[in-house]
């Protein structure tokens, strides 16, 4: 059954015809077999359109994908594993960077379960692209809470983050929209600046997410004020989402986790770092040692086989996932609430953000997602600090692999404005049954 067909068995008039009220007040009922809120519902009905829209884009990237595969050769021994040193991976490593590579548009890739996480990919890339005495310079705004601590903006003294190696750091503000400053940014490379980062995704900031079209003229700029600048895009919670990828248009190098998007929900741990040939090599050396490159490292035969399999399904887990996150914005924005980005808006990354306002709606907002989750659905979410962040976060991530936002999560810092940030789903179904409870305690 195609998804039209799918979507439109799902939303049939079943789910817009509303019973009639019995005798002696109103009341809801769900119709016999309608497993949506007639709310969310009509929402369904009403994004088909959209929904086509990101199949089409997925289509494309699955064939990119596909296409990746046949060229590096996959073959059930890439799947083996190793041990201890891992010289006997019988070329899975070399095969699945190939791949990766060849997917992202780069002249390399490093993609290891050594990352823990993309917060330590991107550390790995910005160590391999600064020196002492250089400059990183922010473009989007201020990084993601788990950077701080690397950049040396908050804590970390004396544990080797950037400040500690003397990397200065500075960065442009967002324009009042919400968007790149545009002005500023054609004036902010100085002959010091060694990196310029650019953060794809909103992260916890209530921002505009970066399509692939605005990183292009970012580099542009960048690279007109200093051709030697190096860019670095941050682009977790990005790939997949468009039909192209930053190393297309430019960027030096590009990280992120395989636990979000890239992974595909099966891949169990990992980050990745992509780019340039020699800037790749200079970050697998901060993930080993100096000397070492990328020939080394161990991997069970199922993480290996999971990370192929993981990248594999990926464009198809995160067009599940912008469909949900269009849903989201429908329903909520329908209910009166902000949501960014905005619904019908392009997507550029996964993450839907709803401002809830305050403290208590958004831990009831988390505790109907956890819930609905199928791992852990009785544990109730507690906000509490949890390393990396600055403020108290609140997490809902009933998952099968621990943190994998993309399967479906939601989290928020406990601070102003109390957004509430949507990521994942291997169906956008997932999300129309979770909007179903939601509308019931808001």
């Amino acid at each position: 059954m195609s998804t039209a067909a799918a979507t439109a068995a799902l939303t049939s008039s079943t789910f817009a015809r509303r019973p009639r009220a019995p005798r002696g007040g109103r009341r809801t009922v769900r119709p016999r077999g309608c497993a949506f809120h007639p709310e969310v519902a009509r929402a369904v009905e009403s994004l088909q359109a959209e929904f086509r829209e990101v199949d089409r884009a997925l289509a494309l990237n699955s064939s990119r994908v596909s296409t990746a595969f046949r060229a590096a050769r996959v073959a059930p021994h890439h799947f083996g594993g190793s041990t201890g040193y891992g010289h006997d991976d019988a070329g899975g490593r070399e095969a699945l960077d190939a791949v990766f590579a060849n997917v992202v548009g780069a002249e390399a890739a490093i993609v290891r379960p050594q990352f823990f996480s993309g917060t330590h990919a991107i550390a790995c890339a910005l160590f391999a692209l600064l020196r002492p005495g250089l400059e990183l310079l922010a473009v989007a705004g201020p990084p993601y809470d788990t950077l701080e601590e690397v950049i040396g903006i908050r804590g970390s003294a004396n544990v080797g983050s950037l400040k500690d190696f003397g990397v200065t750091y500075r960065e442009v503000p967002l324009a009042a929209d919400g968007g790149l400053d545009w002005d500023a940014l054609a004036h902010a490379v100085g002959p010091e600046t060694g990196c310029a980062l650019i953060q794809r995704s909103c992260g916890y900031s209530w921002r505009k997410s970066l399509g692939v079209a605005d990183i292009r003229r970012a580099i542009d700029l960048i690279k007109m004020q200093n051709p030697n600048c190096k860019v670095m895009v941050d682009n977790c919670y990005g790939e997949f989402v468009e039909t192209s990828e930053p190393p297309m248009v430019g960027a030096d190098l590009i990280a992120g986790s395989l636990i979000k998007n890239p992974g595909g929900t099966i891949a169990p741990c990992g980050g990745y770092v992509a780019g340039k040939k020699d800037l790749v090599a200079a970050a697998a050396a901060r993930l080993s040692a100096p000397g070492l490159g990328v020939e080394f490292g161990s991997a069970p035969g199922h993480v290996m086989r999971a990370m192929f399999q993981g990248l594999f399904l990926a464009p198809q887990m995160v067009g599940e996932a912008v469909k949900g996150g269009l849903l989201i914005a429908e329903v909520m924005s329908a209910k009166g609430y902000r949501v960014q980005p905005l619904p019908r808006a392009p997507r550029h990354d996964i993450v839907q953000a709803v401002e809830l306002g305050n403290r208590e709606r958004l831990i009831a907002f988390c505790e109907v997602v956890q819930q609905t989750c199928p791992v852990g659905s009785f544990i109730k979410p507690t906000a509490g600090e949890t390393p990396g962040y600055a403020s108290e976060v609140i997490f809902a991530d009933g998952t099968f692999m621990d943190g994998s936002t993309s399967e479906l999560s939601c989290d928020g810092p406990l601070r102003d404005p109390y957004a509430v940030f949507c990521q994942g789903g291997t169906h956008w179904t997932q999300w129309a049954l979770v909007l179903g409870e939601v509308l019931k305690i808001i």
